[in-house]
This record gives C-alpha cells, structure tokens and sequence, in this order.
C-alpha cells in the first residue's frame, strides 16, 4: 500500500506511469532512499509494454526538487562522510539511467529545479518549464562543483552562458532553460493536469505521440534576459581563469556584470577554480557518463574539504551568509588544489564511462 506521506509516490494514470517527489515541506529534496525508489519502479516500468511514459513531478506548490539533502550531507560529512559517497553513486547512476530510459521520461520542471533535481528532470526525453520554473545550479555557494550532469548541459550552452551559470549559479526562468538547453517546451502550468491527463489517453502509444501531445499543449514563455547578456557574458567568461573572469567583469562598465563579479568573489574560490576546470573539460566530445565519473571524483574531493561543510552552515544551518572559506582567495588556490577534484576517490571510481557500472542499481 502506498501512504501519502512517503518521499516518493508512484502510480498509474492510464498508460502513464506517475513519479511524484513528496517532500514538499523540504522543497522535495532528495535522499538516498528516494533515488532508491525511482530506480525500482523504472525496473518494473521498463519490462511492462503497457506504459507509454513515465512523468515526474513534484508535490505541493513550490517546486519539483530543490536538490540533494543538503542537511544530511552536512551532518554525514562532520561525521566522517561514510553515507554521501553511496547516495552519489546511486544518484549519478540514476542520472545516467534517466538519459537513457527507453520509455518517454517528461519532466514537469514547475517551480524550483536545482541540483539533484536538474539531475532528475533536464537528462530527460521530455524537459516542461512553466512560469514558475527557476532552474539553477548553485554548487559554488556551499564549496561543491556542479553536479548531477550540470556541467555536461552548461558546457552545450550558447556562447559562455554556461560558465556564467556554473560559477556563479545564477537561477533562470523558462525561457532562459529553454536557450541554455535545460529545457525543451515550455507549459503553462494550469495545462500541466490537462497535458498529463492527455499524456494518459490510449491514443498515446509512442515517443512521437508523447511528443505531439506536449506540443498542443506548449506556448511561447515569457521574455528571458540571457540572450540581451550574451555580449558580456561571452567577453568576459572567454577568460582563461577565474581571476581573469572577474576582472573582464569589474572593467566590462556593465552595473550586470559587476554584480556577476560581486557573486562570484562571494562563492567558494576552490570550488570556482574546479568548476571552470570542469566546464572546459565537459564540453564536447566528452559524454554524460564520463562528465558523471568526474562529478563523482569532484564531489568526493569535496567532501573532504572544508568548504562544503563551511558553505551548507553559512547558507543552511547558521545562515549568516558568510562563509569562511579556506582558502579565502582566489590566488591563494593552487593547481594542485584543483587537481584534487580530479584525483579518483578512496573507495573508487564510479565507472559509468567504462562500463562497469550498471544503469540498474
């Protein structure tokens, strides 16, 4: 029996399949077990040739997922960090199983979508933003990399607004995702009940039919502000290194840009450096499995560093909004810093690149 206060509810609407995250209290954030969870049904979903797509969603009014279990991580990391490892693991395997699933996975991005949730939702087939959508990848500001894929989609983004996201972790709305590659469609959200209740009629019979569905149901967003930025954005994010990036924004005469330098001198400096480093590197041709395995070395080496747990207590738990980071400055981070977020973890790779671990857990 399933009881409307587990983290995950899963059902049936038709010939949909219905994921819904069910933390709305914790915006939907994710654990372990609900990363659990969704792979076991897409197991039994995958062998039934009555399911024509999977939907996921998120309850309540706020969002479809914040991100991982921001909390736990920290309590886990003080602790010694013997659980994040595992839940990482999992949670990029899922990440990976999603790009790949066979059925039509949507994703219905309503409200706040960030980190794990961007990992859920914009590797699927099918990727909704509505109005309310706002779509971010906002690592650097506790001391971790952008994760779950993130930097797989920023590298594909026009122009540098992909770097600009990843280091600063900027939020965007619909029309935003939808240039950056984050999205496909946009819905208003008072037709999400209808499309998915159209998603479900025994007309639906493939990914085409999904596809056309979406499509009556689509609109044009409202306007976007990323296009308009690109000038600077892309003069000033062509920049070699993080410094230089801040610089080109300080001199740029832009008051946007100057704020976007203000950002990024208040993020973590060794998470900005090891981010950039993963934005050139992910790019083309690299794959969405090798970007994972070097998420997977980049989220452990933060793990064991001071500023994931500094960041999550100046951001969550104290929020004082005023990390101390270590080190405190950008030219006090060295290369062999940086090199750590590439060095492979105690326990191991995660192998999704070679093959040798599994899209089913």
């Amino acid at each position: 029996m399933v009881h409307d206060d587990e983290p995950v509810l899963l059902g049936r609407a038709g010939s949909t399949a219905r994921i819904t995250l069910n933390r709305p209290r914790a915006l939907n954030a994710l654990t372990h077990p609900m990363v659990l969870t969704i792979n076991a049904a897409l197991d039994r979903w995958e062998r039934d040739a009555s399911v024509t797509a999977v939907i996921l969603s998120g309850a309540g009014e706020r969002g479809l997922c914040a991100g991982g279990d921001i909390r736990a991580i920290h309590e886990d990391a003080r602790a010694g960090a013997t659980a994040t490892p595992a839940f990482w693991r999992d949670e990029y395997r899922l990440n990976s199983r999603i790009a790949h699933c066979p059925i039509p996975f949507v994703a219905l991005m309503d409200g706040i979508v960030m980190g794990g949730g961007v990992g859920l939702s914009a590797h699927a087939a099918v990727r909704i933003v509505t109005e309310r959508s706002a779509v971010a990848m906002p690592e650097t500001a506790i001391g971790l990399v952008p994760d779950v894929g993130g930097t797989y989609l920023l590298a594909r983004a026009p122009g540098e607004l992909g770097t600009h996201l990843a280091l600063t972790g900027n939020t965007v709305g619909a029309a935003d995702a939808l240039l950056c590659g984050l999205a496909d469609h946009f819905v208003p959200a008072e037709r999400l009940t209808a499309l998915c209740d159209a998603l479900a009629a025994p007309g639906v019979r493939d990914a085409a039919g999904v596809r056309e569905t979406v499509l009556r149901y689509a609109a044009t967003p409202p306007g976007g502000r990323l296009a308009g930025d690109r000038p600077w954005i892309d003069a000033c994010y062509a920049a070699g290194s993080v410094p230089e990036i801040v610089g080109r924004l300080l001199d740029s005469g832009v008051p946007a840009a100057k704020d976007a330098a203000q950002t990024l001198l208040s993020r973590s400096p060794t998470a900005l450096k090891a981010t950039l480093a993963a934005i050139r590197r992910d790019g083309p041709p690299s794959t969405l499995e090798e970007t994972l395995d070097r998420a997977y070395r980049a989220s452990c080496a933060a793990l064991a560093h001071p500023d994931l747990v500094e960041g999550i207590r100046a951001r969550l738990i104290d929020r004082d909004r005023a990390p101390r980071w270590s080190p405190r400055e950008l030219a006090e981070v060295t290369e062999a810093d940086v090199a750590r977020f590439a060095a492979p973890p105690p326990d191991g790779d995660l192998g999704l690149a070679e093959g040798t671990a599994h899209l089913t857990l």
